[in-house]
């Protein structure tokens, strides 16, 4: 059965899920995305991934700041949607949203729900080392991410894996999901299990203040850091690379052995500097000096001019 959908999103994680619907061949009468932003070296207005990829179906797109008004709430409802489906939109849904469509609104979310509720939970998983994650399809309540489960796939996290690459499994497993559930929807046979109420966390959005690396922290703790924040916005820290200081953000990391005082470089053999955690070492595989390219440790080191004993801030 074909479904009338109102779409609401705007990163690129949301793009391979709108693509699906759009494949299944169900109506969507209106794609919701936050407002075009400055970008670039000349900073002119960019539409979001999502914006871009629903004009290329001929597909309206409304911008709206907010959903609280009155006006921006009849101009939802009167889409007259089935049902909307919500993936990393970014503004709050207010109860007359909420109940607008006759189905209500679906939510994809990228976390094993109730642990990472909120704005960044594919980088807090990998921050704190969980081994595993999901992408749901959940049914959206006026809580932050509080609704009953419809759809879950469950995904591994390798030691090594990175938010990008977390990123990007999860969005093309969603997209798959998002359109299971919708069919299940549209037979009346898509059930709910309400979310357990022990083991709540909260994915709180990133800030600057936190991508330092504290290489005290031990050599998990800083491995974690490392991928959880990469590709961006990316953890850094300072170095003497050519006779100077210059940041450096660290975007692949190896945990590795041996130790000595933390920030120390142990190694500037191989696949990239190897630098004291205190309890283990990390080596720093892929790294990008400011206002450069990323580059493998290798290529790095043949530039850096790293000895062994230096510490690394």
């Amino acid at each position: 059965m074909t479904l009338r959908i109102v779409f609401m999103g705007t990163p690129e994680f949301s793009v391979p899920t709108l693509m699906e619907i759009v494949g299944q061949g169900h109506e969507v009468v209106a794609c919701y995305s936050q407002p075009p932003r400055p970008a670039g070296r000349g900073m002119d207005l960019k539409k979001s991934p999502v914006h871009e990829a629903a004009e290329s179906f001929g597909i309206p797109v409304l911008t709206p700041t907010s959903l609280k008004g009155e006006a921006e709430q009849q101009q939802f409802a009167d889409l007259e949607a089935d049902v909307a489906v919500v993936v990393a939109y970014g503004l709050l849904l207010p109860k007359a949203v909420l109940e607008a469509p006759r189905d209500g609104c679906l939510n994809l979310h990228a976390s094993l729900l109730p642990r990472w509720r909120g704005a960044a939970p594919i980088n807090r998983a990998i921050m704190a080392g969980d081994t595993e994650t999901a992408v749901q399809v959940m049914r959206m309540e006026e809580g932050l991410d509080t609704g009953p489960v419809c759809m879950s796939e469950t995904v591994a996290i390798d030691e090594n894996m990175t938010a990008g690459d977390l990123h990007d499994r999860l969005s093309g497993l969603g997209g798959d999901l998002m359109v299971r559930a919708l069919a299940a929807l549209s037979r009346g046979a898509l059930t709910e299990t309400p979310q357990d109420q022990d083991g709540v966390t909260y994915a709180r959005k990133l800030s600057k203040d936190e991508t330092r690396i504290d290489w005290s922290t031990g050599a998990k703790a800083v491995h974690d850091h490392i991928r959880g924040l990469s590709p961006f916005p990316g953890a850094w820290c300072e170095m003497d690379v050519g006779g100077k200081s210059e940041r450096v953000k660290v975007l692949r990391s190896q945990i590795a052995d041996g130790s000595g005082a933390v920030g120390e470089v142990l190694s500037v053999e191989g696949n990239g500097p190897v630098i004291s955690c205190g309890d283990r070492s990390v080596r720093l595989v892929q790294v990008q000096r400011a206002g450069k390219k990323a580059v493998g440790g290798e290529e790095f080191l043949r530039g850096a001019k790293l000895s062994e004993g230096d510490i690394v801030r």
